[in-house]
């Protein structure tokens, strides 16, 4: 056996051990809108990320060098605007969501901001200063100019080169969903946010490219007789207020908006999805698909999802989230035991008294 096979086994070892209880897990998800994402009839949906009780170990699940890779290539496309749809819609609803907060952050930093998306919506009366961050130096280079004065950092989401207490606002658009540690990444977040800081996030939810995941499983099952994972696994809504907690976030708010995208067939889907850098960069992906197995995954997309026009839907979940690092000026819950009323007294509060009908 070679060295090199012996260590990507030990590597699997290590990623099977680490997902005892106390650690991250595999959890399996099914979508609402296709019983062939259920566990039935030795079918099985990909791989979702959640956390359990602690966060004692980490799973390598993504190659970073490859998402860097992706990155780069996706940005050297002449025509690479083309494929930024999705992000400039989400880094919109992200910039919605600052304008709701009432205060004008002296300092900001944008986690994978890539070209900008977000920073292009806002005003400099909003966000005076920001840093602007992405593991892809060309996809740097091809940010678009705002108003407000940025400094472009090459770093990686996973290890932020900033000193704490140190911005008043951290945003970040569909660029958490390929963070291996994502807990961590969380809690240098909290790190570096000054107290009573705000972090405002959208990451890619695991019901995204349902219909795509399922038209491939059952296309590899039927021409291979099994199926391997060919879309990326993603964090459950239900572990991410956890998650905001565990890191030492307060007043959080995590909500869910589906993005609905029609295409010609599910080849335009895995082309756009090329060109906007989010091709799966799993370890345990599959290098390649046979020509038999796409033609088929095509034929029951259609059969399964296809519109009357012949188009083909595409999901995309979005999570978005809000936490704030705690300060003493924040807003807290009163004391156990302080309440003067009971529930029960309630509906006395409020009944006119009729004691006195004169």
């Amino acid at each position: 056996m070679s060295s090199r096979l012996w260590r990507r086994l030990q590597q699997e070892l290590n990623q099977a051990s680490a997902a005892s209880p106390g650690s991250w897990t595999w959890t399996w998800i099914a979508s609402s809108s296709s019983s062939c994402c259920r566990p039935r009839a030795g079918l099985r949906s990909e791989p979702c990320r959640g956390l359990s009780g602690s966060s004692r170990g980490t799973m390598n699940v993504f190659n970073r060098e490859m998402k860097k890779r992706q990155k780069n290539w996706a940005a050297s496309l002449q025509d690479g605007h083309q494929y930024d749809y999705l992000r400039d819609e989400v880094g919109g609803r992200v910039a919605d969501r600052v304008y709701d907060i009432a205060r004008t952050f002296p300092l900001a930093l944008d986690i994978g901001g890539g070209k900008s998306h977000i920073a292009e919506h806002l005003s400099k009366d909003v966000v005076e200063r920001l840093f602007l961050t992405d593991i892809s130096e060309s996809t740097l280079k091809q940010r678009r100019q705002t108003e407000i004065p940025t400094h472009c950092v090459l770093a990686d989401e996973e290890f932020l080169p900033f000193k704490e207490n140190t911005f008043d606002l951290v945003m970040s658009s569909l660029s958490l969903h390929w963070i291996n540690d994502l807990p961590g990444a969380l809690q240098q977040i909290h790190q570096v946010l000054k107290p009573d800081g705000v972090f405002i996030g959208a990451m890619v939810g695991g019901e995204t490219l349902y219909e795509l995941r399922c038209s491939l499983q059952l296309a590899e099952t039927e021409r291979e007789g099994g199926f391997s994972p060919h879309v990326s696994p993603y964090t459950a809504v239900t572990d991410l207020g956890n998650l905001l907690g565990q890191a030492g976030f307060n007043m959080l708010t995590v909500d869910i908006d589906d993005v609905l995208v029609h295409y010609p067939g599910i080849i335009e889907v895995m082309t756009d999805l090329q060109g906007m850098g989010e091709s799966n960069c799993a370890w345990n992906r599959r290098l390649m698909l046979h020509r038999d197995t796409i033609l088929a995954a095509a034929a029951i997309y259609k059969e399964m999802y296809g519109n009357e026009d012949g188009s083909v839907p595409a999901t995309f979940e979005i999570l978005y989230m809000i936490g704030w690092k705690p300060h003493e000026s924040q807003a807290k819950p009163a004391k156990r035991g302080s309440a003067t009323a009971s529930f029960g007294e309630l509906s006395k509060i409020s009944r006119p008294n009729n004691t006195d009908k004169s």
